[in-house]
């Protein structure tokens, strides 16, 4: 996954903690090589674990970390116990019996704004989309965009228990925000704002149209993924898995 970093006069707002303690660690480090400033807040833009295993980093610093209030559902879930055990047992060093998942100190609700150091942010609930607790961070006066995993950047989007459709929306939405530059939730950043909302958009109207009409007709799954075309994504990363 990827996590970015906005230095101001008056500290650092960080977006995103990645997937372990060791990487937040390291993303502390190359923040500290641009800038002595502290870490002032953290912005979780949805509570899966390669985004947020960081977090205990962040908070042992004095951080205040920001998430969507719809991300303290997944946190009491059996689904984020069961991930973490087994995030222990096949990522260990990295992911140990002292990895913890972190909750927010701030729920929002809905937009909010604030600024730091004279930098304006605007977090952007988009959810349920990729997760019911999407958070999207603009800042309108360079125009970029962190995206979390609303947009996934040449390549194949995890879609898990998102609601596609409504991800779909939230991807509308983020063409309004005339970003000229994009930070995806995985691949590299990107200046061609709209031909990459477009292809997680087209991936996940081409799944919501092959396989939703299979679902619709009770058709064996195997069998209606046999039949749809998936030529135009089968190159792309993580296809196959």
């Amino acid at each position: 996954s990827n996590a970015a970093f906005v230095v101001t006069p008056a500290g650092v707002v960080v977006i995103d903690a990645l997937g372990s303690p060791p990487l937040a660690e390291e993303l502390i480090s190359a923040i500290r090589r641009i800038t002595p400033q502290p870490v002032k807040h953290v912005v979780v833009t949805h509570y899966h674990a390669d985004h947020v295993y960081g977090l205990q980093a962040f908070q042992a610093l004095g951080a205040t970390i920001i998430a969507h209030r719809s991300g303290q559902a997944y946190l009491h879930s059996d689904t984020a116990k069961l991930r973490l055990q087994a995030s222990r047992e096949e990522m260990a060093p990295w992911i140990d019996e002292n990895t913890r998942l972190v909750p927010a100190d701030r729920w929002i609700d809905g937009l909010e704004r604030f600024t730091l150091g004279g930098v304006e942010f605007l977090l952007q609930p988009v959810g349920p989309a990729h997760t019911a607790e999407d958070l999207v961070v603009f800042l309108p006066d360079r125009r970029v965009l962190f995206a979390g995993d609303i947009v996934f950047r040449g390549r194949v989007p995890f879609v898990g228990q998102a609601d596609s459709g409504s991800w779909v929306a939230a991807l509308d939405k983020l063409v309004g925000f005339d970003a000229a530059l994009i930070v995806p939730g995985h691949g590299p950043a990107s200046s061609s704002a709209q031909a990459d909302l477009k292809l997680t958009r087209d991936y996940l109207l081409h799944l919501r149209q092959t396989m939703g009409e299979a679902a619709r007709n009770l058709e064996p799954f195997e069998e209606a993924y046999a039949r749809a075309d998936w030529s135009r994504f089968e190159h792309l990363p993580l296809f196959r898995a």
